[in-house]
């Protein structure tokens, strides 16, 4: 556990789905339910700020009902980081940065790869299981924007951070919140909801593209 005594450098905090990682965690389950091409629609609607993000998440899970939880050990092991994130969160850990990941996704996806990337915190879904198999359920609260803003928040006050010493990283409508209420909020080959919002637009392919961001914020 890091300590609180003394400040850290900053605050780097990012989505998940189509930042961290190149894909979508519930669109990699849905390929095994074979319905990856439903959920695959109301993800993109989503993204683009046109449905609820909470309706639309229990709507995508709803699809998932009755698939064995052994799949995703599987989707485990399908997971790609996006090119130059992992460097990016070794480089903000070895300057003294707090490292935070909120998800739209499921903790039993991203926890064993944010552990071996030295992640300070998480904070995402877990599917409701009974039996071996998914309910078609989200077990407890929904990261919706709002949450995702208040973890920020939260965790910004815990470490005693400045808010210009806050970066947030995020692709679609869902982060928008976030991205408000970072010092800066840095879109990553984002929809147009986001950049709209954002204080940075990266086109990518790499998030290393970010780290000139995070030495500007820690020289403030």
């Amino acid at each position: 556990m890091r300590s609180t005594s003394q400040p850290p450098t900053g605050l780097l905090i990012s989505d998940v789905d189509s930042t961290f990682l190149t894909q979508e965690v519930i669109e990699l389950v849905a390929d095994h339910a074979g319905v990856r091409d439903q959920v695959e629609a109301i993800t993109t609607a989503a993204m683009r700020g046109e449905l609820d993000f909470a309706a639309s998440l229990r709507e995508r899970v709803a699809l998932l009902e009755g698939l064995d939880a052994a799949v995703l050990e599987e989707v485990r092991a399908s997971l790609v980081p996006t090119p130059g994130v992992l460097e990016l969160f070794a480089r903000a850990r070895a300057a003294g940065w707090v490292t935070a990941l909120v998800s739209g996704g499921f903790h039993e996806a991203i926890d064993e790869l944010a552990a071996q990337a030295g992640i300070d915190h998480v904070r995402a879904h877990r599917f409701e299981v009974t039996e071996g198999r998914l309910t078609g359920r989200v077990a407890g609260d929904i990261v919706d924007g709002a949450v995702k803003r208040r973890t920020l928040e939260q965790l910004r006050e815990r470490y005693g951070l400045a808010p210009q010493r806050v970066v947030a990283l995020g692709d679609g409508a869902n982060d928008r919140e976030m991205l408000r209420a970072a010092g800066t909020g840095i879109a990553f080959r984002a929809k147009p909801a986001l950049r709209e919002v954002a204080d940075v637009s990266l086109a990518g392919p790499s998030l290393l593209d970010a780290w000139p961001y995070l030495e500007a914020a820690a020289g403030r």
